[in-house]
């Protein structure tokens, strides 16, 4: 198993920066090397083979303004080493729930990318607690390296 990961966070009001930091920690403790990156560039990862994003979805189902960046700059990559899961923020008031998800996930699989597990979709609404709700699903991550 891989012990090295990269957490790329994109947030717009420092939540999804939380549950990265969070995750970061407990990944940290159970042995695996983290890497967190809140203003990524390709080139702060490119050597990493596993990601996890953490996002919130900002706007009308758009991706905060500093994932944007990142995400232009891996649709001319081969990422077919890169293996990845998604963890997003959003609420479910708004039809676009989490398409910050959809879209991290669509930019990823474009270039050759597998996704690991199922991508977690907290709903700020109805989940108070955010760390918790990513550690309960941080199992089905490790799970699948």
């Amino acid at each position: 198993m891989e012990k090295s990961i990269a957490i790329i966070t994109g947030s717009t009001l420092g939540g999804a920066e939380y549950v990265a930091d969070h995750l970061a920690e407990l990944l940290e403790n159970r042995g695996f090397s983290v890497q967190v990156e809140n203003n990524a560039a390709f080139t702060d990862v490119a050597e990493q083979s596993l990601w996890l994003i953490v996002t919130s979805t900002h706007g009308a189902g758009d991706l905060p303004d500093n994932l944007k960046p990142f995400i232009r700059q891996i649709n001319t990559e081969d990422l077919t080493q890169v293996r990845f899961a998604v963890v997003g923020l959003g609420n479910s008031d708004y039809d676009t729930f989490c398409h910050a998800v959809d879209k991290v996930e669509n930019a990823l699989t474009a270039q050759g990318a597998a996704r690991l597990c199922d991508s977690l979709r907290i709903d700020v609404l109805t989940t108070d607690d955010h760390e918790q709700c990513a550690e309960n699903w941080l199992p089905n991550f490790v799970a699948a390296l």
